[in-house]
């Protein structure tokens, strides 16, 4: 019964700060509504022309990079430091094997496609 309350008291905090966010923002926010208030604002850059442009398809690659190296590094800090723990023994060095063979296997599948030269022009 003791796992209850304690899940019930995070839910209901949860519940709480919700509204609590909800409320401060309808006392915050303005009301009034001006032609400047529903121009789109993007970077400071007031909106010309129509909202279609098309954007060159190689930064979907740079995307995929950068996932590759983010998710390696956000991944395997906390890992190293976890790996003080004698009880994790080979299962979490087969776990980590598994996952940075993942990562080479899209770095490998990168230079393969030629994304780390530096002459991408």
């Amino acid at each position: 019964m003791e796992g209850y309350v304690a899940l019930a008291a995070v839910a209901a905090a949860g519940v709480l700060l919700v509204v609590a966010g909800m409320l401060g923002r309808r006392m915050l926010a303005p009301r009034a509504v001006t032609p400047e208030g529903r121009l789109t604002y993007e970077s400071g850059v007031d909106p010309v022309g129509s909202g279609w442009a098309q954007s060159q398809v190689r930064y979907l690659s740079f995307a995929f990079l950068y996932v590759v190296f983010a998710v390696d590094a956000v991944y395997l800090f906390p890992w190293a430091l976890v790996l003080r723990d004698a009880d994790l023994g080979v299962a979490s060095l087969v776990e980590v094997l598994v996952f940075v063979g993942i990562v080479l296997l899209g770095l490998v599948h990168a230079a393969r496609r030629g994304l780390l030269r530096w002459d991408l022009g």
